[in-house]
C-alpha cells in the first residue's frame, strides 16, 4: 500500500493558538478543566521567534460574556510578532474587525456570530478580501458518527453538519476554515483526520486542522492522510512538549514542505 503524500508545492503552516481568557493564556481538555500556560505577550513572541508561520489568538469567553475582543493585548502581541496574525472571540460586525486590523491583527476568525448570521461571512469578505475572513468550526462527532456544529465555545450544539456549514461559509466569502475537533481537543492521540479529509476535498480554500496534536508524527498524518493545509495546536507548545524549529526539521525530513 502507498503511503498517501501531501498536495505538491504547498508550504505546510505550523500554527501555535492562544487560547485567552481574562488576559492569561489557558488551555483546556475537549473545552474544559481550563488550565493557565502563561502571558500571551510573551509566548507571542517566543513563537514568532522560533519560526512559527502564523499565530492564532482566540479570546474564547467575548462571545459567552457578550464583549468585544481584548484589542488592548491585540495590540501588545501584535508589536512582538512578525508572522501573520489571526484573531477571534466577540466579533459580530465589520466594525469590531476594522478596530482589530488597526491594532494589528492580520486576519480575523469568527464563529458563533457566523452561523447566526451567515450574511456576516458575505460582509466581512466584501469590505476585507475573503483572505482576511477565518471560519472557525468547533464540531463533535456524535454517537451517530456524524459531526456536528458547537457554538459558544462549544457550549451548545446544534443540529448542523460540519460540513454543510463549511460549503455554506465558503460560498459567503469565508477564505479559510479552521477546524478544531472537540473529541479530540487536548487528548494528544491525533488530529480527527477523517473529517478534516471531508472539508480538504470538498472545499476550495485551506483548512487548518485542530485538536489532539500530541507527538510530531500526528502533524506527518494531519498533513499526509488528511492533506490539511496547516496544524494548529496550544499546550505541546506552551508546555514546552515539542518545540516548532524541532517539528519542521523531523517534517522536512519526513518529505513534507515546510518553511525552515
Amino acid at each position: 500500500m502507498t503511503t498517501p503524500q501531501p498536495a505538491t508545492g504547498v508550504c505546510r503552516r505550523i500554527i501555535p493558538c492562544l487560547d485567552i481568557r481574562d488576559g492569561r493564556t489557558v488551555k483546556g481538555i475537549q473545552f474544559e478543566q481550563i488550565r493557565d500556560a502563561g502571558d500571551p505577550v510573551e509566548l507571542a513572541a517566543l513563537y514568532s521567534r522560533q519560526g512559527a508561520d502564523e499565530l492564532v489568538f482566540l479570546d474564547i469567553t467575548a462571545t459567552n460574556e457578550k464583549r468585544k475582543t481584548l484589542v488592548e493585548l491585540v495590540s501588545k502581541v501584535a508589536a512582538q510578532i512578525s508572522i501573520p496574525f489571526t484573531v477571534g472571540g466577540g466579533i459580530a460586525a465589520a466594525d469590531d474587525v476594522a478596530v482589530l486590523l488597526q491594532h494589528g491583527a492580520d486576519k480575523v476568525s469568527v464563529n458563533t456570530a457566523a452561523y447566526k448570521r451567515p450574511q456576516l461571512l458575505h460582509e466581512l469578505s466584501r469590505n476585507f478580501g475573503s483572505q482576511c475572513v477565518v471560519l472557525a468550526i468547533d464540531t463533535k462527532q456524535e454517537a451517530d458518527g456524524h459531526w456536528y456544529v458547537y457554538l459558544n465555545g462549544g457550549r451548545v450544539k446544534t443540529d448542523t453538519l460540519t460540513l454543510d456549514w463549511a460549503k455554506q461559509a465558503v460560498d459567503l466569502g469565508a477564505g479559510e476554515i479552521l477546524l478544531t475537533s472537540m473529541n479530540h481537543d487536548g487528548s494528544k492521540t491525533g488530529f480527527a483526520t477523517g473529517i478534516t479529509r471531508q472539508l480538504v476535498d470538498a472545499l476550495p480554500v485551506p483548512v487548518i486542522a485542530s485538536g489532539g496534536a500530541g507527538t510530531m508524527a500526528h502533524f506527518k498524518t494531519v498533513f499526509e492522510e488528511a492533506r490539511a493545509e496547516a496544524a494548529l495546536a496550544a499546550s505541546i507548545f506552551h508546555y514546552r512538549e515539542i518545540a516548532i524549529p524541532e517539528l519542521k526539521q523531523y517534517l522536512a525530513g519526513q518529505g513534507i514542505r515546510v518553511r525552515l
